[in-house]
């Protein structure tokens, strides 16, 4: 067996988790029960090798990430509609998948409005022609930082909201016990950390970081050429932020400690302690992505293919 990086999402009372070669929904119905799904899937990073570039991968993943995380997110409230039946439709049509990609582009193109260019909009206004371009791209990073933790600090007091972190905390919680080698077992699970060094919320706040760093280089009195710069390099702020995420999630040294610091602190907010039956649903959805018995026993062995 290869040594490979489970990931995975929260969604509403459930799990995704992401193999190798499938990704995994895994939702407590309103009748308590488990139901899991399992969607064979190949990342283009893994059939093509021009995809699995630095910088370019972490573009890729990223899209790939987004469109996975709709759908499953999609799929899991489909269970708690009252006018559907025991089981959820399926999302194949070509109508569904229309609609899937058009939700997600709406929520890109208001998340970059809210997070990217609404702070680089403010900070050209604040300041008079004459201040330091380094200032203004300061200021407009620290306004982006800030409302980002204030949207994040504001929707984790929603009901639902808390009860999707604790999921997230029961999904880190459960990749930590089967990355250290632990029995996938509630209470095995149980002691691990909810957080961890490759959540998305990190690869987020990175990417806040990084684009302060990458806009210092970008110099313009022109409102809307600011702007357009700010979408237009989103896909190398993206690629670069995921190669930090892929390091630190790859080293245990002062230097990934360092990296993965920020964006652990932010998990704070992104993550609660589960209870047993969210830990269950996480265990069930790491189950239908790969044999985690002889994965654990490879870990304990070092014994993965080199």
């Amino acid at each position: 067996m290869k040594r490979v990086n489970i990931g995975g999402q929260a969604v509403l009372e459930g799990i995704m988790m992401k193999g190798p070669d499938s990704y995994a929904l895994a939702v407590r119905k309103p009748d308590k029960e488990i139901d899991v799904q399992v969607t064979p899937y190949k990342s283009l990073g893994e059939k093509h090798k021009p995809a699995n570039i630095p910088i370019v991968r972490g573009v890729i993943n990223f899209i790939e990430s987004l469109y996975i995380g709709m759908s499953t997110l999609m799929k899991s409230s489909e269970y708690f509609e009252e006018e559907e039946e025991e089981k959820p439709k399926k999302a194949n049509s070509a109508g569904d998948k229309a609609s899937l990609v058009f939700t997600l582009i709406v929520s890109l193109a208001i998340a970059i409005g809210v997070f990217m260019l609404l702070p680089a909009f403010i900070a050209k206004l604040i300041f008079s022609e004459e201040t330091s371009s380094i200032l203004v791209n300061l200021t407009e990073g620290i306004m982006r930082l800030v409302i980002f933790l204030l949207y994040v600090a504001l929707i984790s007091k929603m009901e639902d909201i808390k009860r999707t972190f604790m999921y997230h905390g029961a999904e880190h919680k459960t990749i930590n016990c089967l990355e250290a080698g632990d029995d996938l077992t509630v209470e095995n699970v149980r002691k691990h950390t909810r957080f961890h060094k490759r959540c998305g919320t990190s690869f987020v706040f990175i990417v806040m970081i990084v684009s302060i760093v990458v806009f210092m280089f970008v110099r313009t009195d022109t409102m809307w050429l600011r702007l357009l710069s700010r979408v237009l390099l989103i896909p190398v702020i993206a690629g670069i932020s995921y190669e930090f995420i892929r390091y630190a999630g790859r080293h245990n040294n002062a230097c990934s400690r360092v990296l993965s610091q920020p964006g652990l602190w932010v998990q704070r907010l992104t993550t609660k302690e589960p209870d047993d039956s969210m830990i269950e649903v996480a265990i069930k959805s790491v189950e239908a992505v790969i044999d985690w018995h002889e994965y654990v026993r490879c870990v304990r062995e070092d014994s993965f293919e080199k």
